[in-house]
């Protein structure tokens, strides 16, 4: 039987971002980067990139967000931060102390899987196990005739990417799977700080919702309605428990464009909204009622000044969120 929405439930611990991250029945608030207004320009400024997560972390944000976007596709009109995320991971991991460090999400089938294995568990090793990895078969078929891959096949490629990272945590993995075979006779190192790296999958990514629920650590979904939304949690609870696993947690994004009148009625903007932080407030209330853990605010179109916005975000809305007890 489902648990109900009222009983305790428990996250199985990993590394130190996801248990600060996802805590049971209660949200927590992150930033989405890079951390500013491009809303006019795909490629971002990165002005004053590094202070912003710095300041992040100081107010008690508990992550903070890179994207994975290889290539500046016109049609899809954002660029993300444009650095490449695992460099900028292992940057951030030497200038932050607590915040953890998330991606959302690395595009597995465009990357050979011991490279992501490689990255991933340096950068939780340098961060002192902050590191959150979302993962993704990728959306933009542009990109795939750039690398010489089919876009068609992405699935496929996605489990074995997934299977091969995951073996990696292991001491000398034996396997064999498309992406080759490492044998057992040899090692990669670092293993992630716990042994494990943290998997959150995005979306469908071209899997069975229950292959899903069986193998990821947690799951990253979209924006909706908040009716429609508290269905799509009830259904990810319900594979999960169906699967016999334990309680994972579910998260998203969600665009903010911070009103200076803080009893601003909410209206809609891509993905988001244009709203005061007391309507904001309620807003995320009602998505940790239904059971979200994490939602991860993305100020692209925030009129207002960023670090302004920041702290008023952490002054007005934190308090009332798990990243309030920090």
């Amino acid at each position: 039987m489902l648990k109900s929405s009222v009983e305790k439930v428990q996250f199985k611990p990993i590394n130190r971002g996801y248990t600060t991250v996802f805590q049971p029945n209660r949200l927590s608030i992150g930033l989405v980067v890079p951390i500013e207004n491009n809303a006019h320009n795909p490629v971002p400024t990165l002005e004053r990139h590094l202070e912003r997560v710095q300041l992040a972390e100081e107010l008690g944000f508990s992550a903070v967000w890179l994207r994975d976007v290889p290539f500046n596709v016109p049609s899809f009109g954002d660029a993300g931060q444009t650095f490449d995320p695992f460099v900028y991971l292992g940057f951030l991991a030497g200038q932050t102390q607590r915040i953890a460090l998330g991606v959302s999400s690395i595009i597995l089938p465009l990357r050979h899987p011991a490279h992501v294995a490689k990255a991933a568990a340096t950068a939780d090793v340098l961060s002192g196990g902050r590191l959150i990895l979302g993962v993704a078969s990728g959306d933009r078929p542009e990109e795939y005739p750039a690398l010489n891959l089919p876009f068609g096949d992405r699935g496929t490629r996605f489990r074995e990417s997934f299977d091969y990272i995951r073996r990696m945590g292991e001491d000398r993995p034996s396997f064999e799977n498309a992406y080759g075979n490492p044998g057992g006779s040899m090692d990669m190192l670092p293993k992630p700080v716990s042994g494990k790296l943290p998997l959150l999958i995005t979306g469908g990514s071209q899997q069975d919702p229950n292959w899903i629920a069986q193998n990821g650590d947690g799951w990253m979904t979209y924006p909706r309605d908040t009716v429609a939304q508290a269905q799509v949690i009830r259904d990810w609870q319900a594979r999960v428990e169906a699967a016999g696993k334990p309680a994972k947690p579910v998260m998203q994004p969600l665009y903010v464009d911070l009103a200076e009148d803080s009893d601003t009625r909410p209206q809609p903007i891509h993905l988001g909204f244009r709203l005061g932080v007391n309507h904001l407030r309620d807003y995320l209330k009602s998505l940790e009622q239904i059971g979200m853990n994490h939602v991860a605010l993305n100020l692209r179109f925030n009129q207002a000044d960023i670090e302004t916005t920041l702290k008023r975000l952490a002054d007005e809305i934190l308090s009332d969120f798990a990243d309030g007890g920090r």
